[in-house]
């Protein structure tokens, strides 16, 4: 019988985090220096609190640091006041109830509910959610984005070197530009490597299946999202029409989309994550009904920094479908930054990325640092 954990209060600040003067300016984010975050923090009546993190992206999920801290202060915390924080099913209903979409915002508050309970039973999250079924060290691959293709393959001849094997690589703009950055990285990387293309449902169904085509010999494993999202008819036609496996991302935020692109048959693969999924309970409900049909789940990736990268992992260690042995993943966002709000940060090292084992998400946050990085 579990210990009813009613909330108290809910704090949000909203942060900004310099990145590592190695990826500023990177195409892959957006030539940023900085990113902002909305971090939560969360009491109980018995005095066990519990953190979370949103990473919402203005353009892909439409949401902001500012705006998921609005909907947090004036929305969702008069509704969860009182409500048991272990309740997560309960927690979910009170928040969709009052508010549509906002995935990354509601993930923040349900990864500290979790972590509050987690600590409370003195239990990571990946327990409370069913137990281990993987080591807590992952395998990552690496992302790139839509650099120059002599870029591209300087950068992958440095990730080889420091150990990665698998790698994604943006395209979804010009088809020459990106047939030119994929080849690159195909070269860099070697034959053995595994390389996936993201086309963030930016190419036509058309020009889709031509350039898929134009890179059979550089043996692709899987295509994420090559077509807009919610055009289903569009991914399946590139399905059949290359035979190429196919990955969905921008087009799985929910469990309606999935059940849509299974009906569709749509894709062979899913890229899932707490943030993007509105939770892990959603998360896992996904990957539970994904399986049930033959899809192969992974990890994707907003370059969540320390609690945001925490839950992905107590994702990953408890899915039985989360099987980023098969279809590599990517979590490995504080690696990208120049601080942490961490007292223990996450453990990353090249492609290896370490899961907590403390209580709850394992993550403490190191609330004055929390106050350094606020920012208006």
């Amino acid at each position: 019988m579990r210990q009813p954990l009613p909330i108290a209060a809910i704090e949000s600040t909203v942060i900004r985090v310099p990145l590592l003067p190695r990826w500023r300016n990177d195409p892959a984010l957006a030539g940023k220096e900085a990113v902002e975050f909305l971090i939560v923090r969360l009491r109980t009546a018995s005095g066990h609190e519990g953190a979370g993190e949103a990473s919402g992206t203005a353009r892909w999920s439409g949401e902001t640091a500012w705006g998921a801290k609005a909907l947090v202060d004036r929305v969702l915390t008069p509704q969860l006041i009182g409500a048991d924080a272990t309740d997560i099913d309960e927690i979910n209903r009170l928040m969709d109830r009052v508010c549509k979409h906002n995935w990354f915002t509601k993930a923040a508050i349900e990864m500290a509910c979790y972590d509050a309970w987690g600590r409370c039973e003195n239990r990571p999250v990946y327990d409370l959610l069913g137990g281990a079924r993987r080591s807590l060290a992952i395998k990552n691959r690496f992302s790139l984005g839509a650099c120059t293709p002599d870029r591209a393959a300087e950068v992958t001849a440095e990730l080889v070197r420091e150990g990665f094997a698998a790698f994604k690589v943006k395209v979804g703009g010009d088809p020459q530009d990106d047939i030119a950055r994929v080849r690159a990285v195909r070269v860099a990387a070697g034959p053995q490597a595994t390389l996936t293309i993201d086309a963030t449902g930016g190419w036509s169904e058309s020009v889709a299946i031509d350039c898929i085509r134009r890179l059979a010999d550089c043996n692709l494993s899987m295509v994420e999202q090559p077509t807009i999202a919610g055009d289903f008819a569009a991914m399946a036609g590139v399905r059949r029409a290359t035979m190429q496996p196919i990955i969905a991302d921008d087009g799985c935020f929910t469990l309606i989309e999935v059940r849509e692109l299974i009906r569709n048959a749509c894709c062979d693969a899913l890229s899932l994550y707490p943030g993007k999924n509105a939770g892990l309970r959603k998360a896992m409900a996904i990957s539970v009904l994904a399986g049930q049909h033959g899809l192969r789940c992974t990890i994707g990736s907003n370059l969540e920094i320390d609690i945001g990268t925490a839950a992905m992992g107590h994702l990953v260690v408890a899915g039985e479908n989360m099987v980023v042995e098969e279809v590599p993943g990517d979590m490995r966002g504080p690696a990208y930054y120049d601080v942490s709000i961490a007292k223990n940060p996450m453990v990353i090292r090249g492609p290896m990325t370490l899961v907590p084992s403390g209580p709850g998400l394992g993550i403490e946050v190191d609330w004055s640092a929390v106050s350094r990085l606020a920012y208006p």
